[in-house]
């Protein structure tokens, strides 16, 4: 009887066991690298991120600097051009009373020129000049507002009242009688009593709508609401003032307050 015997050739076996071996070093070799790779690639993009996100802080932070530095700038502007228009004004309306003042001379030396005819006119028919219709007590009109004027300028307020009081209450038709009804106005402003003020710049605008007050006191009228806390009064009668005297030195003081005003709030 034979028995047969079969062996496996086992150098044929080592051989492939070596090079499955090798062939998983290899791959796990290549998997360390990529995973190196991977990990240089990660860190980089991290670097880039980690200075893209520090860059984006700092113009961040810079454009908030320059916002606040240009916020201060054009607050510093607007508040210089409210400083010019003030003072402007202030010089516009010193102008205005110097003409008003000369306009005051001039219908005094025109009143003169015509009681002289008057006069003259009473002599040759025999008869003398009569009194007229104001009681003796009233000064002559040019005189009782050169006074008011002149003490209002000196800062006597409450003699300056009394005299332009005394000027509307005899010559409350005469050219200078808005003018007087301003100033009134003004004393009651300066001295915070806005309500009386607000009442007497009313009357310039309703009894002397063509005098040269009236952008004047349609801007305080608009003041002295604010400073009573109506802001939509006020904002009215500054926008009023706007269109009806567009280029006047009073539209752009109202401008500019209400620019500084902002918008309104928000009623809930």
């Amino acid at each position: 009887m034979v028995v047969l015997a079969t062996v496996t050739p086992a150098p044929a076996a080592n051989k492939d066991m070596i090079a499955l071996q090798t062939m998983v070093q290899d791959i796990q070799q290549r998997l360390q690298q990529m995973q190196q790779s991977i990990d240089e690639r990660m860190g980089v993009m991290r670097n880039i991120i980690e200075q893209s996100a520090d860059s984006v802080n700092k113009m961040s932070s810079q454009v908030g600097t320059l916002q606040t530095s240009l916020d201060k700038q054009m607050q510093q502007q607007r508040n210089d051009t409210g400083t010019q228009v003030n003072q402007l004004s202030a010089q516009i309306q010193a102008l205005n009373d110097s003409v008003d003042e000369l306009k005051a001379r001039l219908a005094k030396a025109s009143k003169q020129l015509d009681d002289v005819a008057a006069a003259q006119q009473n002599l040759a028919a025999g008869s003398t000049p009569g009194g007229g219709n104001l009681p003796a007590a009233a000064p002559p009109p040019d005189v009782l507002y050169s006074n008011a004027q002149r003490d209002y300028n000196a800062g006597k307020f409450d003699l300056a009242a009394q005299e332009f009081a005394q000027y509307m209450k005899f010559y409350p038709t005469t050219d200078m009688a808005g003018n007087a009804q301003f100033y009134l106005a003004e004393i009651e402003y300066r001295a915070g009593n806005y309500q009386a003020a607000i009442d007497d710049y009313s009357k310039v605008l309703d009894n002397y709508p063509d005098g040269n007050k009236t952008p004047a006191a349609q801007l305080k009228k608009g003041f002295a609401y604010l400073e009573l806390g109506q802001r939509d009064a006020g904002v009215k009668e500054l926008n009023k003032l706007i269109a009806r005297y567009p280029r006047s030195i009073e539209a752009a003081q109202a401008r500019d307050r209400l620019q500084r005003l902002g918008p309104a709030p928000r009623r809930r």
